[in-house]
């Protein structure tokens, strides 16, 4: 990364003309967020990068446009995937969220005995319930963190052959089950060091500007383009 880059200049975060018009006029009022240390928000400060994790940037640029924005975070590090449903789950459905983010799996995928179809049913569990409740739902699939210098070099083919697994699991059951889902596993910054914190699991703050922006690009698309009613609130 070069020295003077900071996130005004950073062609992979959020530009400032994008952010008045991104998602102009969305219909969201209640955002609910469930999930490990990805969804509490666990990123290491860099220079030229507000330290504002994942979650509360996109709750920033919801109240952007819906100050009345109501905004519950119950990540928690260190969970598992069926810790995050039989912990958080039930207190997101009493919040009553109309938009919801869902990211876990992590800290399934960094144990040898990683079993997907077992994250993919506590994923498919989870997003099912809160778009019964009548939740739009965010999926995501993080930046592979066995390129992270901090990951030791006999760990590394076997953590990338599970987080890629992860995330391949993780889409399929975002397009099975129609979620607005933000692919990251495949980003052309994935293998770059600057991403990724000291401690071998987490990202930098630069990681969670890049992925913010790429999750309210996606949820953008997903309202398509913004027309007058929409912009008005209508």
């Amino acid at each position: 990364m070069a020295a003077t880059l900071n996130e005004a200049t950073d062609p992979y975060c959020l530009q400032a003309e994008e952010s008045g018009t991104l998602l102009r006029g969305h219909p969201w009022r209640r955002f609910a967020v469930l999930g490990d240390s990805v969804a509490e928000g666990l990123c290491e400060p860099v220079d030229g990068y507000p330290d504002v994790q994942l979650a509360d940037r996109i709750a920033a640029e919801l109240r952007a446009t819906a100050p009345d924005l109501a905004y519950l975070n119950l990540g928690l590090r260190g969970l598992r995937a069926h810790q995050v449903r039989a912990s958080q789950l039930g207190p997101a459905l009493e919040f009553g969220p109309d938009l919801a983010l869902v990211v876990c799996g992590g800290n399934d995928a960094f144990r040898p005995g990683y079993d997907a179809e077992a994250v993919d049913a506590e994923i498919t569990a989870m997003v099912q319930a809160l778009q019964n409740a009548g939740a739009t739902v965010i999926t995501v699939g993080m930046f592979d963190v066995s390129y992270s210098p901090a990951v030791p070099e006999p760990h590394r083919a076997g953590l990338g052959v599970r987080m890629r697994r992860l995330a391949e699991h993780t889409r399929a059951v975002a397009h099975r089950l129609g979620t607005v889902h933000v692919h990251l596993t495949d980003h052309p910054l994935t293998a770059d060091p600057s991403i990724y914190s000291g401690d071998g699991r987490h990202g930098s703050a630069r990681s969670d500007a890049i992925a913010a922006a790429e999750t309210l690009r996606r949820l953008a698309h997903h309202l398509g383009p913004v027309d007058t009613d929409r912009a008005e609130g209508r």
